[in-house]
């Protein structure tokens, strides 16, 4: 399968990642073994997780996602062919949240007990934060990089100014720098990527990985009218924020294109986005083997330019 390399770093990846924030959630371990497996038996690598999934549910903490793809990556004995990448800063705890060196270095250490792993391929800043100048993060990482606990570094939720900073700081200081945006974007939610950050990565050569690929699951179809939240107690209650004309007009035309390629608009959604310059993968969850095999078939779906073009006007 194809692999596409994030950013300059030597990491290279198939074009679609694994969303590890069900873990622990609408998946159990059991399941989300059974998904993890059948990932990798397609030939895939990229495993996205946090520290903090899936503290929202009640009666977890955070670290149950990294807790179970640590506890696969250990009874299957594919480290190696894994990218796991993980992210530090949202809030664990009292104390316990932003990009403080003190905090970083005491987090990554719970990051790789619970990944039972000695480095992390790719880690992220969860979100920027105020309180903390860049060169304190920005060093840390690249304390932890020449230690080997981490290999690569990146960000999620920054902006566009940040992120130039941020570049001005590794560049002076002749350190590591973010390879990866982790950012929300789909057929739905364009703008707040496409406004300035895709240039911006486009020219820095920063590789992009979109999570809410799906749109929270509105663009697998699964949701085209209010009776249909109750499909999922999980995100049906997230999806009056799609149901709307642009969203009806946006999966008319993911039905059109999906009935003329022979798939599902889920599959079409995620091929329209593997199709975007600089994006390197789409990230998506998966509760059941199921839901994955129908995300898994999107990358082997060639759009043509019209039907991108298509996707592209009817979502605009």
């Amino acid at each position: 399968m194809e692999k596409r390399a994030i950013g300059r770093s030597d990491l290279s990846v198939a074009p679609l990642g694994l969303g590890g924030n069900v873990f622990g959630w609408s998946a159990d371990e059991k399941a989300s073994f059974a998904v993890l497996d059948a990932f990798v038996a397609g030939g895939f690598n990229l495993i996205d997780t946090a520290d903090v999934y899936s503290a929202w549910v009640p009666g977890n903490r955070g670290g149950e996602s990294e807790t179970i793809i640590g506890k696969w990556m250990k009874a299957r004995g594919n480290r190696a062919d894994i990218v796991v990448t993980t992210k530090v800063g949202s809030e664990m705890g009292p104390g316990k949240k932003g990009l403080s060196r003190r905090y970083i270095v005491e987090a990554v250490e719970d990051s790789l007990r619970r990944l039972q792993t000695d480095y992390i391929d790719l880690y992220l800043s969860h979100w920027e934060d105020p309180d903390v100048e860049l060169e304190e993060t920005l060093g840390t990482y690249a304390e932890l990089i020449s230690a080997g606990k981490v290999r690569v570094i990146g960000n999620s939720n920054h902006s566009a100014n940040t992120m130039f900073k941020a570049l001005a700081v590794s560049t002076k200081e002749m350190w590591p720098r973010f390879e990866n945006l982790q950012t929300p974007y789909n057929l739905y939610d364009r703008a707040g990527f496409e406004t300035e950050l895709e240039a911006f990565c486009l020219k820095n050569e920063i590789g992009v990985t979109s999570y809410y690929s799906l749109a929270k699951g509105f663009l697998s179809g699964k949701y085209r009218s209010e009776a249909d939240f109750a499909k999922s107690q999980a995100r049906g209650g997230g999806m009056a924020n799609y149901l709307n004309e642009r969203g009806l007009r946006i999966l008319a035309a993911l039905d059109q294109v999906a009935q003329a390629k022979n798939a599902t608009p889920a599959q079409v959604a995620i091929a329209w986005l593997i199709a975007r310059p600089g994006l390197v993968a789409p990230i998506a969850s998966a509760t059941s083997v199921e839901q994955l095999q129908d995300l898994v078939k999107a990358t082997e779906l060639n759009l043509g330019s019209g039907e991108i073009e298509q996707l592209t006007k009817a979502s605009a």
